[in-house]
């Protein structure tokens, strides 16, 4: 025998309404001996008061008399199929007088189920009950199936939706409790190797005022797959924030999701009475496999940013030069685990006319931007140890990429520190403006520049500046100050404020401004910071 076919015949609440206390006796004793629980009313404003309207459980089934002191039989049925909480209750009409076949179809019309005619045999009684209630449970078993299909979709967009493992196993948790209407917990390993558990109760410490599930720490994981099992239910290491030891495993269902064998599990608490049927089963199953899905997403996303992100710093200088002209220090913070990779570089080469730096940008977010950018590093690298001067590095760049690159923009600033004398030869192609600190602690920007590179236009000449022994110059990508829904101007002026205080050696000028500045992870960050020395002859 089926599992839902079991269900159907199980025992029902059921609503007796007649007001004649024989018959109403003798339909209460046939229903309470095939196991049911019978309410009972003696006329249909009581009928309508015990149908759940005051907080009491709601009655599966009723048996209705159509004769009754207040009003009709009919009238109940009708204010029962009328309320949309109370509609999928079967109603069975019975009378001893209105056996007519009239009156059996106008019951039947007016909302009833089954109409039987007094007396009633107790086996034909029972047999129209089950028959109802088949029918009722299906069309409730149905209703909760939709509902639960389309609370699992919801959440499978959610965990598809979840930028990283801890906000996906909250997520996870989140939706198997919505959909079972229960505490639920998920398990799993993050991409880094980490085993993370969230759980929708609240711990004796956490804030019992946040509705988000709690994230853990989960030391007592198992991931061989012949042991998760023994691990939920406490035979192996369990995890100190589920609720229950080894004496409470009967009373959890567990289910495991893999995307592949080797991967470790994915795996799903709940309550092991809030699985009735073999679709509850099959949605958690769903529910678990859409996380190990999404996490295999996340894994596969987090290894091919790591792989970009080793061949963006592949690209990057192995070290600075040194040389008495002047101090370097540098920094480069890749963008955030959930964006891509860009194209932001720095440059220091020490060449017999003087020092050259240079930061840059390549346009856009791809692994393309960082592949674009190494072929504009290497070139610039080498057109600045032939000896050309800013500017025709500046061309030289350009006409590389309208021909090699296509399509393809850089902004590009590059610095000429000459080695006989205290002049700054910049050359701008559209990046932010370089900073010049003073030994006094005054700043300004140099904002002459030329256009980006890679639209085939000219590139002025250098702008040359003086500066003093100990001036401080910062070149900066504009993940270091741009930031959404702020004027680009006050950012300028809040690098200028920050590079002004403190100290200008260079190491804790780049430190302060990653402090204070603080740069919200959504670009890559290259900063340059260059101290001038003095003029060494000879």
């Amino acid at each position: 025998m089926s599992h839902a076919l079991e269900q159907d015949r199980s025992p029902a609440r059921i609503l007796v309404v007649d007001d004649n206390p024989t018959n109403r006796y003798v339909l209460a004793t046939t229903l309470r001996r095939a196991g049911h629980q019978v309410v009972e009313a003696e006329d249909g404003t009581r009928a309508l008061e015990l149908l759940g309207s005051d907080g009491t459980e709601p009655p599966e089934a009723a048996v209705v008399d159509v004769r009754l002191p207040d009003m009709t039989g009919l009238e109940v049925c009708e204010r029962i199929k009328s309320d949309p909480v109370t509609a999928s209750i079967p109603v069975i009409n019975i009378s001893a007088s209105a056996i007519t076949v009239e009156d059996r179809t106008q019951g039947l019309y007016r909302g009833a189920d089954a109409y039987l005619v007094e007396p009633i045999a107790p086996d034909e009684l029972l047999a129209t009950i089950t028959a109802s209630l088949r029918y009722a449970r299906a069309r409730r078993r149905a209703e909760r199936l939709a509902e639960r299909l389309h609370l699992l979709n919801r959440v499978t967009l959610a965990l598809y939706s979840a930028p990283d493992a801890n906000e996906l196993v909250r997520a996870t948790a989140k939706g198997a409790a919505a959909i079972f209407r229960c505490d639920a917990a998920a398990v799993l390993t993050t991409p880094q190797g980490s085993p993370v558990v969230a759980h929708t109760w609240h711990d004796d410490a956490a804030d019992a005022r946040s509705a988000e599930p709690q994230v853990h720490p989960a030391p007592g994981w198992c991931q061989e797959s012949g042991r998760v099992g023994a691990w939920i239910t406490g035979q192996a290491v369990p995890l100190p924030c589920l609720r229950g030891g080894p004496q409470d495993a009967a009373n959890r269902r567990v289910v495991v999701g893999r995307a592949k064998a080797e991967r470790p599990p994915v795996a799903l608490l709940v309550p092991a009475d809030v699985l009735t049927t073999q679709d509850d089963e099959r949605l958690l199953t769903q529910l678990a496999q859409a996380c190990a899905l999404a996490l295999e997403a996340l894994r596969s996303y987090s290894e091919e940013h790591a792989l970009a992100l080793t061949l963006q710093r592949s690209f990057l200088p192995e070290s600075l030069p040194k040389t008495a002209r002047a101090e370097l220090a540098v920094r480069y913070l890749p963008a955030s685990e959930h964006t891509e990779i860009g194209g932001d570089f720095y440059e220091a080469i020490d060449t017999p006319a003087g020092l050259v730096v240079a930061v840059g940008d390549v346009a856009g977010h791809s692994l393309d931007a960082a592949m674009v950018m190494g072929q504009v590093r290497h070139a610039l690298r080498a057109y600045a140890t032939e000896g050309h001067p800013p500017e025709v590095i500046l061309s030289r760049l350009d006409r590389l990429l309208t021909t090699v690159e296509p399509g393809a923009s850089v902004t590009l600033c590059v610095v000429l520190v000459a080695h006989d004398s205290g002049t700054l030869h910049i050359a701008n192609a559209g990046h932010l403006p370089p900073l010049l600190r003073a030994p006094d602690g005054t700043t300004a920007y140099v904002t002459e520049h030329g256009p980006l590179l890679g639209l085939g236009l000219s590139h002025p000449p250098a702008r040359r500046v003086t500066a003093q022994p100990g001036t401080l110059l910062l070149l900066v990508t504009d993940g270091l100050i741009e930031r959404r829904n702020v004027d680009l101007r006050t950012s300028l002026e809040s690098l200028a404020e920050v590079a002004g205080e403190g100290s200008a050696d260079p190491e804790e000028t780049c430190a302060r401004l990653l402090d204070r500045l603080s740069p919200d992870g959504n670009d890559d960050v290259a900063l340059m910071a260059v101290r001038l020395n003095p003029v060494t002859t000879g």
